[in-house]
């Protein structure tokens, strides 16, 4: 698993930063953001430092997928989410909003949501 020592995503992962842990496994983290845009907010990301989704490590046969789709369902469940719908975010770049560059969906639910987002 691969770690960059100034990602502030992959210190959450060694556990050197707190985070509010909602979700973890082998592959993935996922925890409430400190930034809340929505009653429920949570990022759920994988362990192994991956930039962004444009990253060619994402190969189907890594299971980040997989992991990343059960957790985010995992997650909708425990929060209730499921019953009235959520939104799933993922910003890539500098003109998609990506602000920390670790791979991160957003989990947003609690409210009603708005389109366009922004």
């Amino acid at each position: 698993m691969t770690m960059e020592l100034d990602c502030i995503f992959c210190k959450i992962v060694n556990k050197k930063i707190p985070a509010s842990i909602l979700f973890e496994n082998d592959t993935v983290l996922a925890f409430r953001d400190i930034e809340q845009k929505a009653p429920e907010h949570i990022l759920v990301i994988p362990k192994a430092h991956v930039p962004s989704i444009m990253d060619q490590s994402l190969a189907r046969d890594t299971g980040i997928w997989d992991a990343v789709l059960d957790a985010i369902q995992t997650i909708a469940k425990d929060l209730n989410l499921d019953t009235n719908g959520f939104r799933v975010v993922n910003n890539m770049g500098l003109h998609g909003g990506q602000t920390v560059d670790h791979l991160h969906f957003h989990v947003l639910g609690g409210r009603q949501m708005n389109w366009p987002p922004g």
